[in-house]
């Protein structure tokens, strides 16, 4: 990138472009990526799996009896208003 000084606006450089590649090429270079990535992966220790785990099973457990008491209270609301004949 260049900084043109009358505007002080940046503007693209006019460098040579890469040339494109094939879709083998292309293919190659995705996979050489991955692996690239997948070596920064950091597995975590046996006492972190369990911590996160239930941190996940803690949420999903809250999550759940939101629902099941909004039901419940929607379930009362229409018995209110629309009343269940007897």
């Amino acid at each position: 990138m260049v900084q043109e000084e009358a505007h002080g606006e940046v503007v693209a450089s006019s460098a040579p472009r890469e040339k494109k590649l094939n879709f083998v090429q292309r293919i190659a270079l995705f996979i050489r990526q991955v692996f690239g990535e997948l070596r920064k992966v950091v597995t975590p220790t046996r006492q972190e799996l369990v911590k996160y785990t239930a941190v996940v099973l803690g949420f999903v457990v809250v999550m759940m009896a939101i629902v099941y008491g909004l039901d419940l209270l929607f379930t009362w609301v229409v018995n209110v208003v629309f009343g269940v004949p007897a």
